[in-house]
């Protein structure tokens, strides 16, 4: 990393899950509830992702609004773009991006790497490929809740080296956020949310403790899973499944090929959602408001009016 945003943790008081109150004993595991195949779309400038939430089939499933696996080549990218009112979480599979805000803040997100931005009131940022290659990566947009949506702006980094791990029995764990296998994550979310990246060797079998209240879903990145019982047909990468009730989740690789899959749940806020493009609020009032900020360069965007990344020049602003 540059000067960046890695040292720059939160440490300030914001509501968290204990996750150490959790059983590791799962009862009652969660069954599927539907799969969804995340189809490649066009994003930013060239960029290609493939979305499952987010999309019309499943516009929202609370607290989560957009899952994207994404795979981008230069000159493509994400160049000067908005945000208000809930968080992104970029997770790097391959390659690395640039990120540069309007607060001066920038840095190279490098595969295994982990940004946890909160935009609240207003963040105007760039995501765009370092030169060589083509990136991959997961970026997950969490709701936040109304008394949060406001909040000053603030950001968590984990280096690869940083983001806590865990094997056993042929599993392999990265704890992005929450706990598994008995390491815990030391990012700090304001809704409440786990997000786990989990490799299973052929034969391994995993049962992972969920917080009953969480909605939760499973993204295959590589290979074929079983989820939820023994006898469920197995599940291929790029797709999604959703989990029903239940304290936590059993899955299986009985494959004779790796599998890696993230498993991520949330509270569900129960909130209004209102939402245009970047801006994600409770009222159409609010979404009003935030376009207006924007448009003004007022209300949490003042620094946008002079400012443009130096890694999407040319894009336009």
């Amino acid at each position: 990393m540059q000067e960046s945003i890695k040292s720059q943790k939160i440490h300030s008081v914001i509501q968290t899950q204990d996750f150490s109150e959790m059983s590791n004993v799962v009862r009652q595991p969660r069954p599927l509830l539907r799969k969804l195949h995340a189809r490649p779309q066009q994003e930013g400038v060239g960029a290609t992702v493939r979305r499952s939430i987010g999309r019309s089939e499943l516009k929202y499933f609370d607290p989560f609004l957009v899952l994207d696996e994404f795979s981008v080549t230069a000159p493509a990218g994400f160049p000067d773009h908005p945000h208000r009112g809930f968080e992104t979480v970029t997770y790097m599979l391959q390659g690395a991006v640039i990120h540069e805000d309007f607060e001066g803040h920038e840095g190279i997100i490098e595969a295994g790497d982990l940004q946890w931005m909160t935009a609240g009131r207003g963040i105007v940022h760039s995501e765009m490929p370092v030169p060589e290659g083509t990136q991959k990566g997961l970026q997950l947009w969490i709701n936040l809740p109304s008394t949060y949506k406001m909040t000053e702006p603030r950001y968590q980094e984990l280096s690869k080296e940083d983001v806590s791990e865990a094997t056993k029995d042929g599993v392999m764990v990265r704890v992005i956020a929450g706990e598994a296998l008995g390491v815990q994550s030391p990012i700090y979310t304001v809704t409440p949310t786990m997000y786990l990246d989990f490799t299973l060797n052929p034969g391994a079998r995993i049962r992972q403790p969920i917080p009953y209240s969480f909605n939760a879903f499973v993204y295959v990145l590589e290979g074929d899973g079983v989820f939820g019982s023994s006898r469920s047909s197995p599940v291929s990468a790029h797709n999604l499944v959703l989990l029903g009730s239940g304290d936590g989740l059993d899955a299986w690789n009985k494959s004779t090929r790796s599998l890696r899959f993230i498993l991520v749940g949330g509270e569900p806020l129960e909130e209004p959602v209102v939402q245009y493009g970047p801006f994600v609020m409770n009222t159409q009032e609010q979404i009003d408001e935030a376009i207006e900020d924007f448009e003004n360069y007022t209300n949490g965007f003042e620094k946008a009016r002079y400012w443009s990344s130096k890694s999407s020049s040319g894009f336009g602003h």
